[in-house]
């Protein structure tokens, strides 16, 4: 019974996977083929080249190892945040308004482009 439904559940992990690979080629095919003809009067591909494009780039952006725990905080993950947040757990009032001020003060003196002079009145 258990060796059955193990199988099972490979088999259906192969099929979707089978499907997502295979919708993914296929869309990045069509999206080749409806821009970069168009626009730069590149090469038309086909479904293989289209996968393989999607391998290539996959390879040159992120490569194929698992990013466990990176979430939203960059290549730091969760850690970072749950660093700060217990770090502001323990300061008192007066230490958090002191923060919010230098962080007020470092952030409001900046122009739109983050250089000083723009926002400082010239004398």
């Amino acid at each position: 019974m258990k060796r059955g439904f193990w199988i099972a559940k490979i088999l259906k992990v192969l099929v979707v996977v089978a499907l997502v690979v295979g919708v993914v080629g296929f869309v990045t095919m069509g999206l080749w083929n409806w821009l970069v003809p168009a626009l730069f009067s590149g090469p038309v591909v086909t479904y293989w080249q289209g996968l393989g494009l999607l391998v290539l780039a996959r390879l040159l952006v992120g490569g194929f190892r698992h990013h466990g725990g990176r979430g939203r905080f960059g290549p730091w993950g969760h850690h970072m945040g749950q660093q700060w947040r217990e770090r502001w757990e323990q300061m008192t009032p007066e230490e958090r308004e002191q923060l919010r001020g230098r962080f007020r003060e470092g952030w409001g003196r900046r122009g739109s482009c983050g250089d000083r002079e723009a926002a400082e009145p010239k004398a």
